[in-house]
């Protein structure tokens, strides 16, 4: 197994662990804040953590597969070149944005390290757990190098992300929505609304 591949595969594995955590969080201090009436004080602490992590790990794993809400009208006229050249600025940018978060991350997490502050309601240090930022932004980083060095190398020409409107319209053709040809079911709920 290469390295892409591992990092992809602790990748999933961390979010879906994070992800079913923060579900059992939440189902445990549901459960017993109504239905027994008490409550477990570090929960919502751990919940917003468990959460935090999840975001931040999960924003590279976005990227990757074209989730991430992307903007390219514009940019889809242009001729291949055009597109690889829009592509190659914008992930410098990101680098530069991923960068400057990770500076900063180590600044703080530094700071928090030395200064040696714990969690309010749970008896971790508060720099490990504000590490993810240094984590989930060098991830991101990694995602962004692999997509340059595709617009370099010619194989990729932007971001992929979800096309919206062609998914939209092949939603429609399925239940046969379309200006010309309405579907029954259309029809039927705008004739009981009438």
């Amino acid at each position: 197994m290469n390295i892409k591949k591992f990092i992809e595969r602790l990748e999933e594995g961390c979010i879906s662990a994070l992800l079913v955590a923060m579900t059992l969080l939440v189902f445990v201090e549901v459960v017993l804040r109504f239905g027994f009436g008490v409550g477990v004080m570090w929960i919502g602490e751990l919940t917003l953590t468990v959460s935090a992590w999840f975001v931040l790990f999960g924003m590279s794993y976005g990227l990757k597969i074209g989730a991430h809400i992307g903007v390219d009208a514009l940019v889809r006229l242009l001729p291949r070149t055009g597109r690889r050249i829009c592509t190659a600025i914008a992930v410098l940018i990101c680098l530069a944005y991923c960068g400057l978060i990770m500076y900063g991350g180590w600044v703080y997490v530094g700071k928090l390290h030395m200064i040696g502050l714990e969690m309010e309601d749970l008896p971790l240090p508060k720099w490990s757990v504000t590490s993810i930022l240094l984590v989930g932004f060098g991830l991101m980083a990694l995602r962004l190098l692999h997509l340059l060095w595709d617009v370099i190398r010619g194989t990729a020409d932007g971001f992929s992300h979800t096309d919206e409107v062609k998914e939209s319209l092949q939603l429609a053709d399925k239940e046969n929505i379309a200006p010309d040809r309405p579907s029954p079911k259309l029809n039927a709920a705008l004739a009981e609304g009438a």
